[in-house]
């Protein structure tokens, strides 16, 4: 995780500890799927089961999708898709996600996988921003 905060230039932001992934990672709607080459560690997506209320049903909105740059163009990232595709299938849950404009290589690897890409901004609201307006 904090390689990949490292990797988007946001690792100032990343405020998790290890308690705090030892507790979130004991939640039945947390999902992390860890991909090893040998027994190196070569990437995780990470994703949360959530409500969905414009279907009437759960999603799993993926949260993070990374493999480290030495096992990149390996079939890791299509990998570690589609095991959380085969997690979804039951339910036949649909799976959500944002990327960044400037992930040109992502869009690509999203295309074909046959993913649909509608392009949205994302926004966040920080507790430090409302909180100035609640008071």
């Amino acid at each position: 995780m904090l390689e990949l905060a490292g990797y988007q230039d946001e690792a100032q932001y990343v405020t998790a500890t290890v308690p705090d992934w030892q507790d979130y990672l004991s939640r039945p709607e947390v999902i992390v799927l860890l991909a090893e080459v040998g027994r190196m560690p070569a990437g995780y997506v990470s994703a949360l089961r959530r409500p969905y209320l414009w279907v009437g049903s759960d999603q799993l909105a993926l949260d993070d999708l990374y493999v480290r740059a030495e096992f990149r163009d390996g079939g890791i990232g299509r990998e570690l898709m589609l095991e959380l595709a085969r997690l979804a299938l039951p339910d036949r849950l649909p799976i959500g996600w944002g990327l960044r404009l400037s992930n040109v290589a992502g869009y690509r690897f999203y295309e074909r996988l046959g993913a649909k890409l509608v392009t949205k901004t994302a926004a966040s609201w920080s507790p430090e921003a409302y909180e100035k307006l609640l008071n």
